[in-house]
């Protein structure tokens, strides 16, 4: 009888501190007005990457970096791509890498999440429609202005949609035009064991790989075209992952 009451007293104070937590998401998020924003709030910054440092630990996900090095030389904001095989690739390569004044351009169905949706939205992440090209060009501007003007780095998966195998899909050129009108470098980086983590979290642990790459410095990204970069960045992220 004890042992229930204990049970029942761990079960109670778990449901108790997610119900907090909640709430202080939702407190946060009232805070955040329908507009754009030019600068992102360090605070909202430290609760997405306190969010997403909880997530992988109860998805029980052991990143391992390789390749870091390279980002060293670095100086500028730049654009980073990558392969896309899970919902987790976004946190782990902004945890993996530690990286700082960072956000992802996602697709708009990700900004309705409850809360957290509008709190990105104050951290500089911004939607690409990719369906309404238009929208897509303003988006892909606004992310070189904000890159241009050293606001933020931006990660993107040229991709487009999760692949659902270990082989990548083809490559959307669009994108790579934010890092030629920002005139900044291409960081591309190559995932792989990403797509476990769904079947294995939270009973098992999943050991993920997140390589860099390469980086294409800002002058060799401006004189290819957005097709030549574009193709350039997927073979060195097939040869790294496809099959693996």
């Amino acid at each position: 009888m004890i042992a229930l009451y204990v049970a029942l007293g761990i079960i109670c104070g778990i449901l108790g501190v997610l119900i907090l937590h909640v709430l202080f998401l939702f407190a946060l998020s009232l805070f955040v007005r329908n507009k754009e924003y030019s600068k992102a709030s360090r605070f909202y910054r430290s609760v997405i990457t306190y969010h997403m440092r909880l997530i992988l630990f109860f998805s029980r996900v052991k990143v391992v970096v390789s390749g870091k090095e390279k980002l060293a030389a670095v100086k500028d904001k730049f654009l980073l791509v990558g392969n896309h095989r899970s919902d987790f690739d976004p946190i782990i390569t902004a945890i993996g890498l530690k990286l700082k004044e960072f956000a992802f351009i996602s697709k708009p169905e990700n900004f309705k999440i409850p809360f957290l949706g509008k709190i990105a939205k104050k951290c500089l992440y911004l939607p690409i429609d990719r369906d309404n090209p238009r929208n897509a060009i303003k988006t892909i501007v606004r992310a070189a202005e904000l890159i241009k003007n050293g606001t933020a780095s931006y990660g993107v998966y040229p991709e487009g949609t999760r692949s659902k195998s270990v082989n990548i899909l083809p490559f959307h050129d669009g994108v790579f035009k934010i890092a030629q009108k920002a005139e900044a470098p291409v960081v591309v980086v190559g995932v792989r064991g990403s797509e476990k983590v769904h079947e294995n979290a939270p009973w098992k642990r999943t050991v993920v790989y997140l390589d860099v790459l390469e980086v294409i410095d800002a002058e060799t990204a401006t004189v290819l075209s957005s097709h030549e970069l574009s193709e350039r960045a997927r073979e060195k992220i097939a040869a790294a992952t496809e099959g693996k």
